[in-house]
């Protein structure tokens, strides 16, 4: 898998089957952790291995992931991995499809799950981190342009962070979910 291949979404099937929340996570499994098999991801994810090779065949039904049989030891094992980097999508691809809308609402759940995880966890993880973690927000005044190549801007430092090499220097580097909205809105 190419680390820089984002699939762009144009499909409204393919966009249903990425927003279910177990098939989201599956992915998410698979991105931080690379390719697994059901049971990995099943211990990962606290579901049955039934329920995940299930929704693994959704998932490569669509193309989102695919087998890696030279990853097996035999023939009775079975690996998967993500077929791209990353997916995107845009709402203008699914004029009047409920689909996108159920899609974009439980992406966000998503995000701020993952962020209402992290204020969830125990003192002892969160001390760890001291004051790592981060929050930001600003008001600007911008075109669609404008922000446009705000967004192109922003992408360009977090790949930057995510295709880099990892330093072998022995500290510990956990997965880190960083996400950001760019969205016209009111105060």
């Amino acid at each position: 898998m190419d680390k820089r291949n984002v699939r762009q979404i144009t499909d409204s099937r393919v966009l249903a089957a990425l927003a279910h929340p177990l098939r989201r996570r599956l992915m998410d499994v698979m991105k931080v952790d690379g390719p697994a098999t059901a049971s990995a991801l099943a211990a990962a994810t606290g579901q049955a291995v039934a329920n995940i090779s299930h929704h693994l065949r959704v998932l490569a039904a669509c193309e989102l992931v695919e087998e890696a049989p030279e990853l097996a030891r035999d023939r009775r094992e079975r690996w998967w991995r993500l077929v791209s980097a990353g997916v995107r999508w845009s709402t203008a691809d699914f004029a009047d499809d409920p689909v996108a809308s159920a899609a974009e609402s439980l992406n966000l759940d998503h995000h701020v799950g993952l962020v209402r995880a992290w204020f969830a966890a125990g003192e002892q993880e969160r001390a760890a981190w001291e004051d790592a973690p981060f929050s930001t927000d600003k008001w600007l005044r911008l075109t669609p342009g404008e922000l446009s190549r705000l967004s192109a801007e922003l992408t360009a430092v977090l790949d930057r962070w995510a295709d880099r090499e990892i330093p072998d220097d022995g500290e510990r580097r956990d997965p880190v979910f960083l996400f950001a909205f760019g969205v016209p809105g009111r105060p």
